[in-house]
């Protein structure tokens, strides 16, 4: 196997696996999903952090983590995908675990740091051969 196509299919694994991950994250605000708390609970949640409105706004989070997850793993517009994540993750550290210090056991940053690394680094290395279309 050549050295590009050895990097297009470790591209491939981890768009997969992080672009599902986050369109996951998603479903669980917008739909209750995979153990979430759909919309009016996670719009509650928003609410006694200072979001509001909190349902329009988990609306708007989850759906952003659920486009930006499949565009992700599909491969396509990954720019566009790496942009919403490092902007949910952005918002997440901001509201939620920046206080909390770096490592993930404590509530802190250290998951929305590694989201962030992996979408910059695709969307500056690109997708890899395999994409969606």
């Amino acid at each position: 196997m050549g050295s590009v196509v050895v990097a297009s299919i470790g591209l491939f694994i981890i768009r997969l696996v992080v672009g599902l991950t986050f369109a996951g994250h998603g479903t669980q605000k917008l739909f209750g999903w995979f153990g979430g708390h759909g919309l009016k609970g996670t719009g509650g949640f928003f609410e006694s952090i200072g979001i509001r409105p909190g349902v329009t706004m988990a609306f708007l989070a989850g759906a952003s983590e659920l486009v930006a997850g499949l565009l992700f793993a599909a491969g396509v517009w990954v720019p566009v995908a790496a942009a919403l994540i490092v902007l949910t993750m952005l918002v997440a550290i901001v509201k939620v675990h920046g206080q909390n210090g770096f490592w993930i056991t404590e509530g802190g940053i250290e998951y929305n740091v590694i989201l962030i690394a992996v979408a910059v680094g695709v969307a500056l290395t690109g997708p890899g051969e395999y994409v969606l279309f």
